[in-house]
């Protein structure tokens, strides 16, 4: 459990115990009434209240998903037992251990410590009842800590067993899931076909138009001096075009992700950026196609709006794995702001959701900018 997290467990499970004694009570003065078809209502009504209070702390405290409808009254039970329980025993070795704070404070400082010896087997030690009283209390309120983290342990394995999903309802969201990311991944798909048909359109028919119009000058001119030079400027242009097609290329897909992996890719992209760009590459091998070209775009449209929006001046890739998944997360210098929601980072999420990956983007105004992208090795299958 990380540190963040152990405040809101510890506050949880303490939570949690005094509301196993409210339940304790609805549970003794539900019994009987249950039995009373005019007080099912009432008691009805009283266990739908505490329920949710459940499901508010265990969402709260814990990040629980409690999506089943009702876990009755098992679940109260359940729940009352170990609030109960874990409430008196954290109690009893809490108050415990305040006696002997209290107890060796007292002695430290009014100066009433005496000697108490300790026999060890082949060991005879004297320490004083202030060294006792407060190493013991210490001890005990660690303890106690320790106990509270293992309550909230059991408490999300009661959550999840009465509260949790079930298969159904797991197997229905999955289904939504890959609805979504494949409508996502065709919304993507045509994006990019736009975006291919802008470059052309705006870029390469542009430079085509140019060279056509210098040429159809020079074949019509009289003059030699000017056919020189007019068929000089074609030359230019017709280079720029072959520059501007080769751009429109690899901005669709670079030859060098399959022919020499991702490693060469984005080296052609940091040599490309018009700002530093340091990779980090932590990946011991190649990747299967489809997470070398998701990292591939990430990476780039990532950089591209570093350039294009944040006006970063240094941007740092790091590439990492483990034995599952791997990872990729491009830091900027830049002003940051960066929309999630806008069209090339949207369409970046969809393309990663598409893998069964997670895509965030984390760009506070001012900056930094982090965008970070996590895939499985393994990409989903159909």
């Amino acid at each position: 459990m990380s540190g963040s997290r152990i405040p809101r467990a510890l506050a949880g499970a303490v939570l949690g115990m005094a509301l196993g004694l409210a339940e304790s009570l609805f549970l003794l003065a539900a019994a009987p009434a249950c039995l009373v078809p005019a007080l099912r209502p009432v008691a009805a009504r009283g266990l739908a209240r505490l329920t949710a209070m459940e499901r508010a702390r265990l969402s709260r405290f814990f990040g629980l998903d409690t999506s089943r409808e009702n876990g009755g009254y098992a679940f109260l039970a359940a729940r009352a037992a170990l609030g109960l329980l874990g409430g008196y025993a954290c109690t009893s070795l809490l108050f415990l251990a305040l006696l002997f704070l209290a107890g060796g404070t007292w002695a430290l400082l009014w100066g009433r410590a005496e000697p108490i010896p300790l026999e060890l087997p082949g060991v005879n030690l004297v320490t004083s009842s202030d060294v006792v009283g407060l190493s013991s209390g210490a001890l005990l309120l660690v303890v106690s800590a320790l106990l509270v983290l293992g309550m909230a342990a059991l408490e999300r394995r009661v959550a999840v067993h009465f509260l949790g999903p079930d298969g159904g309802e797991l197997m229905r969201r999955r289904i939504a899931e890959l609805t979504a990311t494949r409508s996502g991944i065709v919304r993507a798909v045509d994006d990019e076909r736009r975006r291919i048909e802008r470059d052309l359109h705006d870029g390469v028919q542009q430079r085509g138009v140019a060279l056509a119009m210098l040429l159809g000058r020079a074949r019509h001119s009289s003059d030699e001096e000017q056919v020189h030079e007019l068929v000089a400027q074609a030359y230019t242009e017709s280079r720029r075009l072959l520059d501007e097609l080769r751009s429109v290329a690899w901005r669709i897909y670079p030859t060098a992700l399959d022919e020499l992996g991702l490693r060469a890719a984005l080296a052609g992209v940091a040599e490309r950026s018009p700002v530093p760009v340091t990779v980090h590459d932590g990946l011991s091998g190649r990747l299967v196609s489809e997470v070398e070209t998701a990292l591939y775009f990430v990476v780039r449209e990532a950089i591209t709006n570093a350039v294009k929006h944040a006006g970063a001046h240094d941007i740092l890739v790091v590439l990492s794995e483990d034995e599952r998944t791997v990872s990729v997360a491009i830091s900027d210098d830049g002003k940051g702001g960066a929309d999630p929601s806008g069209g090339g980072l949207s369409g970046l999420a969809r393309r990663v959701l598409a893998l069964d990956g997670t895509f965030t983007v984390d760009s506070p105004p001012g900056g930094p900018t982090r965008v970070t992208a996590m895939l499985p090795k393994a990409p989903p299958c159909g």
